[in-house]
């Protein structure tokens, strides 16, 4: 049994290299920005420049890596995230911070998908939902400890940055020095935005709205944090529970979803993050705990709306399309992620730290009352008919190529295989 997870567990190794990385340096430059006093709107074109580099590398990385190979290709991706994180310690100018980091999303696009690829490659039908599992567990594990690690030091020194550039060479590790064959070229990403829009007119606009609120919550959580007086490590809490603390209540939300209207469960909980977001901006908290428990009570429900809304639109669409939709999805997601940080600093610098969340809830509130709407327009998937619900790992790490981990993906390879319709079976 070790000897069929080995080469998978350094890929895993490497994964969880890039996203400590990844998740410290996300979060050290808006808090870096914010003490160098960055305008806001600088601040969240950060989160932006990141967004745009993250899509564009989804849809031309498989065309790059299948010029030069994986090996290769991920040495650069790799390569491009520590340069890059060097010369954001070198230099400190917001506008070629933002400039640069249009860059850094592109590479961790590239370099995700890379290894998203090699782990679909080395998953077998009997181990695919462990390695899927597992891929999840890293995640989340990975862009905690980046983020935490901003707790044992200070953002004004060169430290950190010098840090993260360690961390992307090391991803270098694992796949530079394995011996095993490269897998199948990627796959090409699409996006039929009619098609996704008929599927499922909820999950169109839910997965759209959800990233402007994760954007915006995402990019400026930790200038909000700075700018309401708590300390760092307490802002590394802050941002890192927000994200723990969806990824505990997606399954009990899931399954909830499961046995009732997905729409009710989605529209609740977008509802939910809306009305605690409000309560965040009008009591103005400003000791740690209690911004920490708000935040974590928001961040339960927010980090479950995007897995809902794919599960809804993957109950109406054909088995062999789940690759395709979710994939949709995915990137529908990443153009909200580009617009939720503009709106979240032009509020900011509006008004108060605090109206951060009255960007969030605008994008929260639409979302309910858009999906209460379609409830009266279109009936539910009966229950026998729908697929379980399965979460997804953090949306900043996910690709469209890792959507192939999903032991759902299994059942359209098959069916691409022997050109007969995919069947997939709910356990």
């Amino acid at each position: 049994m070790f000897a069929s997870f080995g080469p998978i567990l350094a890929l895993l190794g490497g994964t969880a290299f890039l996203l400590i990385g990844s998740g410290l340096h996300g979060l050290l430059l808006p808090l870096r920005g914010q003490m160098e006093g960055f305008s806001t709107a600088s601040l969240g074109l950060l989160g932006t420049a990141w967004a745009g580099g993250f899509v564009a590398g989804c849809i031309i990385a498989p065309h790059l890596v299948r010029r030069v190979g994986h090996v290769r290709s991920f040495g650069a991706f790799a390569a491009t995230g520590a340069i890059i994180a060097l010369l954001t310690g070198l230099v400190v100018q917001e506008y070629f911070w933002i400039f640069l980091r249009i860059f850094t999303g592109f590479a961790m696009a590239g370099a995700f998908m890379v290894i998203e690829s090699w782990l679909n490659e080395r998953a077998t039908n009997e181990n695919r939902g462990t390695v899927f599992g597992l891929y999840m567990m890293v995640t989340y594990a990975s862009l905690m400890a980046g983020q935490m690690m901003l707790a044992s030091g200070t953002v004004a020194t060169p430290t950190f940055f010098m840090i993260t550039g360690i961390f992307f060479c090391l991803a270098l590790i694992p796949t530079t020095v394995s011996a095993q064959a490269s897998p199948r070229p990627l796959h090409n990403v699409s996006l039929d935005l009619k098609g996704l829009y008929r599927n499922s007119p909820v999950a169109f606009a839910g997965c759209l709205l959800i990233g402007v609120a994760n954007g915006a919550w995402g990019t400026l959580g930790a200038v909000y944090g700075a700018r309401i007086g708590i300390s760092t490590a307490e802002i590394a809490l802050m941002m890192s529970i927000a994200v723990i603390a969806g990824a505990v209540l997606q399954m009990p939300a899931g399954r909830l979803s499961d046995r009732t209207d997905r729409r009710f469960v989605l529209a609740g909980a977008a509802g939910g993050a809306a009305v605690i977001g409000l309560m965040i901006f009008l009591l103005a908290a400003r000791a740690g705990t209690a911004v920490i428990a708000l935040t974590a009570a928001y961040g339960a429900l927010a980090y479950t709306l995007y897995s809902i809304a794919v599960a809804h639109a993957n109950d109406h669409a054909d088995p062999e399309d789940f690759v395709k939709v979710s994939g949709g999805l995915l990137l529908l997601y990443g153009f909200g992620t580009m617009i939720g940080p503009l709106l979240g600093a032009v509020l900011m610098a509006a008004w108060r730290p605090e109206s951060l969340f009255l960007a969030t809830g605008l994008a929260h509130l639409a979302l309910a009352g858009y999906t209460m709407l379609r409830v009266s327009r279109r009936a539910p998937v009966p229950v026998e008919e729908r697929e379980t619900f399965t979460s997804h790992p953090s949306e900043r790490a996910l690709t469209p190529e890792g959507l192939h981990l999903d032991p759902r993906s299994e059942a359209v390879a098959e069916a691409e295989a022997t050109q007969e319709p995919a069947r997939v079976s709910n356990p």
